[in-house]
């Protein structure tokens, strides 16, 4: 099932509108670039997928999972795999932990930020990547 650019965005805006707990508290955090002045984005657009908080300028993609995750491991496990064939890092919380340890979900935040990024896809078949020389 493909969603249209127009419904993503309809479906990101609802889901930016109602956030989860643990969603909320970590938004808090995030927020007008608090954690060490990097930009986020909550429930952005990215590919196919909405992705809970987005960095884009790091390349890093933070999913807070709630119970429902738990059974569907095969497509967040898809999901992840796509999103870091397109060179984002993913990282992920359970609800619990950034409700019961928000200093141990920020801190493991700043390490991903400071770790060096994936590399990029790689060109399509039959493109060639540009000569910087």
């Amino acid at each position: 099932m493909k969603r249209s650019h127009g419904t993503m965005l309809q479906r990101a805006k609802a889901m930016r509108s109602e956030p989860t707990t643990p969603e909320a508290r970590l938004w808090y955090r995030l927020r007008a670039s608090r954690l060490n002045g990097v930009k986020f984005l909550r429930q952005a657009p990215l590919g196919p997928y909405i992705v809970d908080f987005l960095a884009r300028a790091h390349k890093l993609v933070i999913e807070v999972d709630g119970d429902t995750h738990a059974s569907d491991g095969d497509y967040d496990s898809r999901r992840s795999d796509w999103l870091q064939q397109q060179g984002y890092r993913v990282i992920r919380f359970t609800n619990a932990d950034v409700m019961g340890n928000e200093t141990a979900v920020l801190e493991a935040i700043l390490v991903a930020l400071a770790s060096p990024p994936l590399p990029g896809p790689l060109p399509a078949s039959g493109e060639r990547e540009k000569d910087i020389s």
